[in-house]
């Protein structure tokens, strides 16, 4: 029934499988890879014709991620898998990357690559085998694929590299996260997180990942021989020679004038202006001829621009191949927020503020680990205005979504710790104009922004986009790249980081990839363009602000012992409930006893400190503590003094006078303060108001004459009793040897007692 074939190869310390043939055999190509027990199927189909008109390849990628694959169920209302998430969004970008360039030219035809994560063993990152399965499925699809691609995660751990290391634990034991995908004969993607490796080390780790993705090659290769369906036959264009020469001759010197122009709305102008001519000069052809030299006005422009690069060292606005463009830089402009900057650097700008939060704020994962927290998040968002366009405004799409994430993995690596700095934090990227590598102006801002939030990171991050032109053996390599550099070039290569090394680099290229030559030169150039931009952000803000906006929630942390949590939270909540109503101060505690408590105001701060401190502190006799007074009996009052601690003033000492009721010194709810006079073994707490100061809390003198020894007490009321004839029951007391009060009966006796009153025991004697 099944025509299965199946290769494999040891790879990493685990067995990788691709099997075609058993699963999803209506798709134009269906491959199941498995890798230790993650199991990924990605299927292609294509479509047999182009829709007309079309004049763009759509080629769509979705990666999905299955719950039941780690054996879970859906968080949340839907119990089932919906909208894509953030990762899922990602890792479709991650495959999408390094195949599309690898389409020839003029094919469009609709293509579905679908990948869905089957099975996940918790250690095997399902994202890597899933670009893995895709190429293998397109390769044996028969669509004009040139490929096929590896790809391989790389890490860097005690100098040595490490393949395919779990993505959680890449930066926590190591230096680097560092996704490639690559041909046999070049690299293709770089995706990227780094503890700021230097230029040699991140090249060294491309290279190294680059050799990994050969032997993956060469499985696809062989399950192709096994499996591949009979390849597309697809026309080829006419040639376009004439086309080309004709419009050379109209409009060539109008688009060469128009690329001299460094204001980009007037460029634009002149573009359209020179389109506008060719359409003219094109007008009494026939509609398919009017079609491809539309199509043909972009090489024209392309070869233009690229000659100019390369043979004068002329880029489109006059600047030199690595001279970046005028920055200017400026924080705390916005009165309001924690933390704000405005980073322009030629015609491109971005507002990205910074916002501090409690541990409520931080941002929920349901993924197939589990639940987990992030603590930092960082939001791009590119509006049509910042290109001067008019377009769709409204949830962010998956390049708004990338380009996110790439700042984000550009700062994270210099954020604190949670111990050195307890804040979520939010930095929010406005882009409010775009002429070239806006995500690397929101790694400048974003980190501009937190500085002035004084978020204590380690150092500033600059980053910068690098271009390339490439000519048969001739290359130039370009700094701070424009829009139309970037759209008419062969690469798109950016680098973060700071002053030590790279944090981040990513990689797009719109050819068969490049050499180790080529990214080398690359690098070492991005490096001093970082250097110059990090200087320019030193004019705005030099270091992290050592005191936060007057605005941000303050957060205190406080250590209790374990045993001492169920006091703190009370029944159902009771205790700290009443804490945070109080006080108006956020509460959060965890497991370990880690108390975090925030607030804008650091009098609520000090508040729900000193009650919790109160909550779990034992009180210590002799020291003094304010308290309120919460119940009120005939012989005292009882006073709440420790927030869960309760000790009793009794009447004889609320004042150094007589007082006749608790009622004529204390009202309930009143706040009093208390010396503790003794604490007994059963835990009971005897409080006294007469010996402290009500209005400043000292320690006063005690003034009342000590009280006498209880046994001289005894002595003189056995006296008294005696002449009163009652010294026999003083006697009777000692007889009966009733330890010190006994004694005291005893001894007063002596001083006259009525016989006749005295114990028959007595008597006899």
């Amino acid at each position: 029934m099944f025509d299965v074939k199946t290769v494999s190869m040891e790879w990493g310390g685990k067995t990788l499988t691709l099997e075609t043939g058993r699963i999803a055999r209506q798709a134009d190509g269906a491959v199941l890879a498995t890798y230790g027990e993650t199991v990924v199927l990605c299927a292609v189909t294509a479509a047999k014709s182009v829709k007309e008109g079309q004049d763009f390849f759509p080629l769509t990628v979705h990666y999905q991620e299955k719950f039941s694959s780690a054996g879970r169920i859906p968080g949340g209302f839907f119990k089932r898998e919906r909208g894509a998430t953030e990762k899922e969004t990602l890792t479709s970008r991650l495959i999408d990357r390094p195949v599309r360039p690898l389409f020839p030219e003029g094919f469009y035809n609709e293509i579905n690559c679908i990948a869905q994560v089957l099975s996940y063993d918790g250690e095997t990152e399902p994202d890597i085998v899933a670009m893995i399965a895709a190429s293998a499925a397109l390769t044996i699809s028969g669509v004009p694929f040139m490929g096929p691609i590896g790809a391989c995660r790389v890490g860097f751990v005690d100098g040595e590299y490490v393949l395919n290391p779990k993505q959680e634990t890449a930066l926590a034991d190591g230096r680097l996260d560092l996704v490639v995908a690559a041909t046999g004969e070049a690299v293709m993607m770089v995706e990227s997180e780094a503890k700021e490796l230097n230029e040699e080390e991140m090249l060294g780790a491309v290279m190294f990942a680059h050799d990994e993705c050969k032997q993956v090659v060469d499985l696809i290769i062989d399950l192709a021989e096994k499996a591949a369906k009979e390849p597309w036959e697809i026309s080829v264009s006419d040639d376009t020679a004439d086309i080309k020469a004709r419009l050379k001759d109209a409009i060539g010197a109008d688009v060469a004038a128009a690329y001299k122009l460094t204001d980009k709305s007037e460029r634009s102008n002149a573009l359209n202006a020179a389109r506008a001519k060719a359409k003219e000069a094109f007008a009494d052809a026939e509609p398919q001829t009017q079609m491809v030299a539309i199509k043909t006005m972009k090489k024209v422009e392309a070869e233009i621009v690229r000659g100019a690069i390369l043979k004068d060292g002329q880029r489109i606005d006059g600047r030199k191949l690595d001279q970046v463009r005028p920055i200017e830089a400026m924080v705390g402009f916005l009165p309001r927020t924690h933390g704000s900057a405005l980073f322009t650097r030629g015609e491109t700008q971005t507002i990205c503020t910074t916002t501090l939060g409690t541990k409520d704020s931080e941002q929920m994962i349901d993924g197939l680990e589990g639940l987990s927290y992030s603590a930092f998040m960082l939001h791009y968002n590119f509006p049509p205005y910042s290109v001067g366009e008019v377009g769709r405004f409204g949830a962010p799409g998956r390049r708004e979504v990338g380009h996110g994430k790439l700042a984000w993995r550009a700062l994270h690596p210099v954020l604190p710790t949670k111990e050195d700095f307890p804040y979520t934090i939010r930095v929010l990227s406005d882009v409010t104009e775009s002429n070239g590598s806006s995500s690397m102006a929101t790694v400048c801002g974003g980190c501009l922004s937190m500085m002035d939030a004084g978020v204590p990171i380690e150092r500033p991050v600059s980053g910068i986009a690098m271009g390339l032109i490439l000519e048969g053996d001739e290359f130039a390599v370009l700094s701070d790249i424009l829009g139309d550099e970037d759209h008419l070039g062969d690469m798109d290569f950016k680098v973060a980081g700071t002053e030590n090394g790279i944090t981040t680099m990513q990689m797009d290229i719109k050819i068969a990839g490049i050499t180790k030559e080529i990214m080398g030169k690359a690098l070492e150039q991005a490096k001093a363009g970082r250097a110059h931009i990090l200087g320019e952000m030193t004019k705005a803000l030099g270091s992290a602000r050592t005191e936060l906006s007057a605005h941000a929630p303050r957060i205190e942390t406080i250590q209790i012992d374990k045993s001492k949590i169920r006091d703190v939270i009370g029944t159902g909540g009771k205790v700290i409930r009443e804490i945070v109503a109080e006080t108006g101060a956020k509460v959060d505690i965890d497991d370990e006893g880690i108390i975090k408590i925030s607030s804008s105001d650091l009098d609520q701060i000090e508040a729900a400190k000193n009650w919790i401190l109160g909550i779990v502190e034992e009180p210590e006799v002799g020291k003094v503590y304010t308290g309120k007074v919460v119940n009120i009996v005939d012989f005292g009052a009882f006073v709440n003094f420790m927030g869960g601690k309760d000790g009793l003033v009794h009447v004889s000492e609320m004042k150094n006078e007589r007082v006749e009721k608790p009622t004529d010194v204390v009202s309930e709810g009143q706040e009093v303060k208390v010396k503790v006079l003794e604490i007994d073994n059963r835990g009971k707490v005897r409080l006294s108001m007469r010996v402290v100061d009500q209005e400043t809390g000292e320690e006063l003198e005690d003034t009342r004459p000590p009280r006498e020894p209880r046994g001289d007490r005894g002595g003189d009321r056995g006296g008294r009793g005696g002449g009163r004839d009652r010294g026999g029951r003083g006697g009777g007391r000692g007889g009966r040897d009733r330890g010190p009060r006994g004694d005291r009966g005893g001894d007063d006796n002596g001083g006259g007692g009525n016989p006749d009153h005295m114990p028959a025991f007595l008597k006899e004697d």
